[in-house]
């Protein structure tokens, strides 16, 4: 495709407002309006705009501005409620982590033991994989830091060797990302295998989660699109679960946001039972009723009528 030349020039609020009437939207308030285009901009609620435009830069006829808001508080608090799962789960998962690591060694301060992980290697791009060394660096800036942490501080003044804090005080310095890279470098598949067994997962499959997990947790805390977003890093698909899951034509698209929200009630299930993501769910979609769900992935039948997802294995 040829490039071309940047030219278009900004708008004021008011302009905005009246390029999105110009486009078919129905604007019933355009002091509310003009807030809202003040306070969000138009440019981040522009990513709403496209499930109401059949024609490019049309707005299908009857489309309010305030559905697109309802679209964008939709899509906002489904992020919320989404980060809030990441966090229980990334919790169980470094509690699970240190714990059978720290057992089957019988070392507090295994993280230290560079046997334990891959030999360094230089992937397809030129960057050096080396995940013991990067944790090591982690845990080095952390006891450096002009104020380290609490827990930190607490151990080198207390403690001369082992050098390093115990192994569940520096999985605590660890972003999930990190926690992710760490569970990929481990060199014993055998100890990946007795990880991701806690959550009735094959390693191959956890490893894929847990990268999707740190994926859809940056999306949450940037507040990006989410609700019908293709997933750039898609979870594996769950072939052979454990327990209660969902039929084929859920499990299929697992691009799709819905397939991510499986994801979380599996995991869910192993670290609290009595979760009630799915009653949370049914509040959201209650709560914006305009908003068109199918968008998330929840697939149809053959007349276009979205399937009951609340009665899939997995989520009665």
């Amino acid at each position: 495709m040829k490039k071309r030349v940047y030219n278009k020039k900004p708008l004021s609020f008011a302009e905005q407002l009246q390029q999105l009437k110009d486009r078919n939207l129905t604007v019933t308030d355009e002091a509310s309006a003009l807030h809202y285009l003040a306070q969000i901009s138009y440019y981040r609620l522009s990513a709403y705009f496209l499930p109401y435009q059949k024609v490019k830069d049309r707005f299908d006829d009857g489309t309010t501005f305030n559905q697109i808001v309802d679209t964008y508080s939709f899509d906002r608090e489904l992020r919320l409620l989404v980060f809030d799962c990441i966090e229980r789960i990334e919790v169980a998962i470094r509690t699970q982590f240190i714990y059978y690591m720290a057992m089957h060694y019988g070392d507090s301060h295994w993280q230290d033991n560079q046997s334990l992980f891959i030999k360094p290697y230089y992937n397809k791009v030129g960057n050096l994989i080396d995940p013991y060394s990067d944790f090591q660096a982690i845990i080095s800036r952390a006891k450096t830091a002009r104020r380290p942490e609490v827990f930190i501080k607490h151990y080198i003044d207390n403690y001369h060797s082992p050098s390093n804090p115990p192994s569940w005080m520096c999985f605590e310095l660890l972003t999930i990302g990190e926690l992710s890279n760490l569970y990929r470098g481990l060199g014993n598949k055998d100890d990946r295998k007795r990880i991701a067994a806690q959550f009735d997962l094959h390693e191959t499959v956890f490893t894929s989660w847990l990268h999707s997990l740190t994926y859809v947790r940056n999306i949450c805390a940037h507040h990006s699109r989410f609700w019908n977003k293709d997933l750039s890093v898609e979870p594996a698909q769950l072939l052979k679960p454990v327990g209660p899951w969902v039929s084929e034509r859920y499990s299929r698209n697992n691009k799709r946001t819905f397939y991510l929200l499986c994801v979380l009630k599996y995991l869910l299930s192993r670290v609290n039972p009595q979760n009630s993501l799915k009653e949370k769910l049914q509040e959201l979609f209650k709560k914006y009723p305009t908003v068109p769900i199918q968008y998330l992935g929840i697939p149809a039948d053959k007349e276009g009528i979205i399937l009951d997802w609340t009665q899939e294995a997995l989520w009665r």
